[in-house]
């Protein structure tokens, strides 16, 4: 089984120091590394994308431990195969005083109820949980059982992680592939390396397809040139779940980069939504309100070019929406910035709510309706239009509030001329 299995199970690290990658977790003063080597490790849930090591630490561990290691799948095993784990955990520490340590992969596809039997057995220390899922663990495993757990997040490889393992896999005549006397090419490693995307698994299956697949040359070795590798691992698969993690992410990176004025970021992670499969019209709702919450009355023209890119894109479809989208995200991103408007009516709800309905001046209520002008509404308003500026000063606000000021427009583009314009015109009324 072992000789037969993918390079990628063959390769899997069997000690912490093998373990390429995940230094912030399993570095030699780290608490995790320290916890293994001293087989003293509590309930822990690994959480991260695919192939970067989440299993191969729990194989670590089992391989560490003097605790009785087993392991379930969650998308296969059901109520009964955790009934089975525990019965034989309670034999091991009531008979042995052994612990039980329970690997869990896929963790996340277990439901509730059957994330409640494991509960009472973690918290009397029956089982030592490991649970492994790529999912966000707050959003998908119990409640209680996280608080009972240490969770570590594991990251994606870095490209130089990745080009360790292809030269491992590629030189180690035992596990890997070395006695085929392959020749991996630079430029075909950086490829791989490159399209892997942080997963180790992906990797290392592109580098057994490809020497498997190859034939020798004429000096009796196996090269692999990056037409090889470029056949092997095609192109990267997007990581995007529309409810999961990477979806929130990639949309706080746009809109973050929008905000900060780099159109080449915003443009990028545009284009990783669309190639991922994203609704454009939702990210035609997120550039229109980044365009009033972060550009506002800097640049008013912002709103107007969001809305009729988001009209656009439902008539034009995909993928010519996608220019469209382009000239809006771009206008947003370069677009002077202000979140003047934001912060008003935001203070003013605060207003509201702490005040309640403060009572309306008289002089601006209503004086058509039966009756209303005998109740003294509307008597007193002045018509600004018929004052210099088109403008008079009077109480607008109720009395309680008088001279609380919500908006306060920036220096940033037409907002300084709406600052000045309301200085010039104030001024102006006082002089009279």
């Amino acid at each position: 089984m072992e000789k037969e299995s993918p390079l990628a199970a063959r390769m899997r690290p069997r000690t912490l120091d093998e373990v390429v990658g995940q230094q912030h977790i399993i570095a030699k003063d780290k608490l995790l590394y320290r916890a293994i080597s001293a087989d003293k490790l509590s309930s822990i849930i690994f959480y991260g994308p695919p192939g970067t090591g989440k299993t191969t630490l729990a194989k670590v561990i089992a391989n560490t431990t003097k605790a009785d290691f087993m392991q379930i799948n969650a998308t296969v095993a059901g109520k009964k195969d955790m009934e089975e784990v525990v019965e034989k955990a309670k034999d091991n520490l009531g008979m042995y005083g052994r612990k039980t340590i329970l690997f869990i992969d896929e963790i996340h596809r277990f439901n509730k109820g059957q994330q409640d039997y494991l509960l009472p057995f973690v918290e009397d220390g029956t089982i030592v949980l490991i649970g492994a899922t790529t999912e966000n663990p707050y959003f998908e495993v119990n409640g209680a059982l996280i608080s009972r757990s240490v969770i570590f997040e594991l990251r994606p490889l870095t490209v130089e992680d990745i080009k360790e393992l292809l030269d491992r896999a590629v030189s180690d005549v035992e596990r890997g592939m070395g006695a085929y006397k392959a020749v991996l090419d630079p430029d075909a490693k950086q490829l791989i390396a490159d399209i892997a995307d942080g997963d180790a698994r992906h990797a290392l299956n592109a580098i057994e397809l490809g020497i498997m697949t190859t034939a020798r040359s004429e000096d009796g070795l196996i090269h692999i040139t990056r037409e090889v590798a470029q056949e092997c691992i095609q192109r990267k698969v997007a990581r995007y779940d529309k409810d999961g993690d990477n979806h929130y992410d990639t949309i706080s990176a746009f809109i973050k980069s929008m905000r900060g004025s780099d159109p080449d970021a915003a443009v990028y992670y545009l284009a990783r939504m669309l190639d991922a499969g994203e609704d454009p019209k939702f990210i035609a709702r997120r550039v229109m309100i980044c365009a009033s919450e972060d550009v506002g009355n800097a640049d008013p023209q912002a709103l107007q070019i969001a809305v009729a890119a988001s009209l656009a894109v439902e008539r034009l479809g995909m993928p010519e929406g996608r220019i469209t989208l382009a000239q809006a995200v771009t206008y947003v991103a370069t677009a002077p910035k202000s979140n003047a408007a934001y912060l008003a009516v935001d203070e003013a709800f605060d207003s509201v709510r702490q005040t309640g309905n403060l009572p309306i001046p008289a002089h601006l209520q209503d004086a058509h309706y039966k009756g209303a002008a005998k109740l003294g509404h509307g008597i007193g308003y002045k018509y600004a239009h018929d004052y210099p500026n088109h403008y008079v000063s009077q109480q607008y606000l109720p009395y309680e509030l008088n001279g609380k000021e919500f908006y306060r427009p920036t220096g940033n583009g037409y907002e300084q001329r709406i600052r000045e314009h309301m200085k010039r015109i104030k001024s102006s009324e006082e002089a009279n």
